[in-house]
């Protein structure tokens, strides 16, 4: 096995993962602020954070771990990531109550019902694949980074739930509790991410 091949191979699938993170977030955050989902929105934002957590583990990949100046930062960057997915966790708990004890109710969003159908086949995939390079590779990283992918098929399936259930049934509160069952997910993101034990740690 070339190791050099399989790395090519990692950073690729960072690649993807960058792109594909970025276009979700752009569709989630504007399909879900015109149809004011809630979930939609929390979705998308979390899209963002994992760019960047992607990001840093492709710098990881492409840079001298040993050296102490580059440790202090990728341990900085990772803090500042789990920040945000904490940050993001809070806010997505304070709109989902506020829309539940105001009884708003979301627009349907056939966008963002099959951006979720679509993330729930592109998700896993990837997580597979990134699974297989870890293996080869013996890369705690890329398998850490492999079940942070897991955890975007977790809320594509919350998601596709809330959204369904508010366009077919007319549940109006499916969509801010969907969201709310997203925070457990979103907040163990940030805890980790702040203990340093994320994707790029």
């Amino acid at each position: 096995m070339d190791r050099q091949l399989v790395a090519q191979r990692g950073k690729r699938l960072e690649y993807f993962t960058i792109a594909w993170n970025t276009l979700e977030g752009l569709v989630a955050v504007l399909a879900g602020a015109g149809a004011g989902s809630v979930s939609l929105v929390g979705f998308g934002i979390d899209s963002f954070i994992e760019v960047m957590s992607g990001s840093t583990l492709l710098w990881r990949m492409a840079t001298d771990a040993e050296a102490p100046t580059r440790e202090r930062n990728e341990r900085l960057s990772v803090r500042i990531v789990g920040l945000l997915f904490i940050a993001l966790a809070i806010y997505v708990t304070y709109q989902s109550a506020s829309a539940l004890i105001r009884r708003t109710a979301p627009e349907q969003s056939v966008p963002g019902i099959v951006l979720a159908c679509v993330s729930l086949i592109v998700m896993p995939i990837l997580s597979l694949k990134k699974k297989k390079v870890g293996h080869d590779l013996g890369s705690a990283a890329m398998h850490a980074d492999a079940r942070q992918t897991d955890f975007c098929v977790y809320l594509s399936i919350i998601l596709l739930v809330g959204l369904v259930c508010n366009a077919l049934l007319d549940w109006w509160w499916a969509d801010p509790v969907a969201a709310l069952v997203m925070v457990p997910i979103i907040a163990k993101e940030g805890v980790d991410g702040w203990r340093g034990n994320t994707c790029c740690h």
